[in-house]
């Protein structure tokens, strides 16, 4: 369950849940306060959360993640290490994070949202580089975000996007591949995640 690993107080970390798993090296995971991870569940080495992290069932963080306060992460969500999470991200079901990406403070990913990392998977050695979420940026359902994309402070992307280019700040991104809209007045905002 949490033998190795640092966990703050009142955390719940439910049976079948796993921080820390025997024999992996690096440093043990540390988890802040109130935090509650859910069955299914694995934290890595080298891991890093705040206070107030709520997990789904089914989980993965992987090593070098910085994961800030007040989190959700759902269920078969997938963050695959090297990863810097703000304060107050929601990721719904299914979200996809791959290796370095960044992802400011108060920024929502909806269901079965999918960053990637690899601009020609195995088709030769590329860099990875994932894309960057700025505060308070939104990402619907489905919606696919290709390595290297900035997605601006108060964007929107729309469900079921393909994110090519840059988003710029306060702008909606929409379509095959994602045109850059203005942000329509009721979504010029930023996200209230509780």
């Amino acid at each position: 369950m949490s033998e190795h690993a640092t966990v703050g107080v009142n955390c719940d970390i439910r049976p079948g849940a796993t921080v820390g798993p025997e024999g992996q090296s690096g440093e043990p995971p540390v988890l802040g306060d109130d935090c509650t991870v859910r069955s299914g569940t694995v934290i890595y080495a080298d891991v890093t959360v705040g206070d107030g992290l709520a997990t789904g069932h089914g989980v993965l963080v992987r090593e070098h993640t910085d994961i800030g306060d007040d989190c959700t992460v759902g269920t078969n969500t997938v963050i695959d290490g090297h990863t810097v999470v703000g304060d107050r991200v929601s990721m719904q079901t299914g979200v996809y994070v791959p290796t370095h990406t960044d992802i400011a403070d108060d920024v929502f990913l909806g269901p079965n949202a999918v960053l990637t990392n690899d601009p020609y998977p195995i088709r030769g050695e590329n860099e990875l580089e994932g894309p960057t979420l700025e505060r308070h940026a939104s990402v619907g359902a489905n919606a696919t975000i290709l390595p290297g994309v900035t997605v601006g402070e108060r964007s929107f992307v729309a469900a079921g996007s393909v994110v090519i280019d840059d988003v710029p700040s306060g702008t909606l991104a929409v379509g095959v591949p994602a045109e850059h809209r203005p942000l329509p007045e009721h979504l010029d905002r930023g996200n209230v995640i509780r």
